[in-house]
């Protein structure tokens, strides 16, 4: 078990926010030398089960749309799938761009990919960059300090449930959270399925003969 941690009050703000889908309560807090947001929609102090994204920030893909990555149509379906329970938590990790690399290096990575065809995960490691060192520890860390007891975690990684009960937040559930592979995706979702450990079996579906629209 790690060390708890706790959110010291110089380093967290609420608010309500108001946005397209409702009214969220937006927690910000300073962590890790990050400042993260989680943002809470209904009732979840004291609540079991509570229906959790820990999103991991992600520029290119929340933000500009890219599409050989599946992050901002997840963080989209995650947002409404919270308002469409009545209640849940999003809590938006910054730090994490290119699995930990930060987002010059991320870049060079896609370079990489579109001249030398390699996968997500080479494409770092012939750098000399790490394939994955984000750190959850701020996300279990605001979940106490929203006194959520369990979740229910929206996530295709194994890893991350993982990480969120090592930090003592019991993952009752890992509820999927799937984009629909496309050809600008598919080689980094399969290197996630088959390199990461990741669970998507819509990479499976994506070389079937497709009907055609009727």
């Amino acid at each position: 078990m790690h060390e708890q941690h706790v959110i010291n009050g110089d380093d967290v703000a609420e608010s309500n926010l108001v946005t397209r889908r409702g009214t969220f309560r937006a927690v910000a807090f300073r962590l890790a030398g990050h400042e993260h947001m989680a943002m809470v929609y209904g009732k979840v102090r004291l609540r079991e089960r509570v229906l959790v994204r820990v999103h991991s920030e992600c520029m290119t893909g929340d933000i500009f749309g890219a599409m050989r990555c599946e992050c901002g149509e997840q963080l989209n379906a995650a947002l409404d799938a919270i308002v469409s329970e009545g209640s849940g938590v999003l809590i938006y990790l910054r730090g994490h761009e290119g699995r930990g690399i930060g987002l010059v290096a991320k870049v060079r990575t896609h370079v990489l990919q579109d001249e030398q065809g390699l996968d997500t995960l080479d494409s770092a490691t012939s750098l000399g960059l790490p394939v994955d060192v984000r750190d959850y520890t701020p996300a279990a860390t605001v979940l106490r300090h929203l006194g959520v007891r369990s979740v229910r975690l929206m996530s295709n990684n194994p890893d991350k449930v993982d990480a969120l009960e090592s930090q003592g937040v019991p993952v009752v559930d890992r509820v999927p959270l799937l984009v629909r592979a496309t050809d600008h995706n598919i080689g980094y979702l399969t290197a996630k399925r088959d390199r990461l450990g990741h669970d998507l079996p819509q990479v499976d579906l994506f070389d079937l003969p497709r009907v055609a629209d009727s």
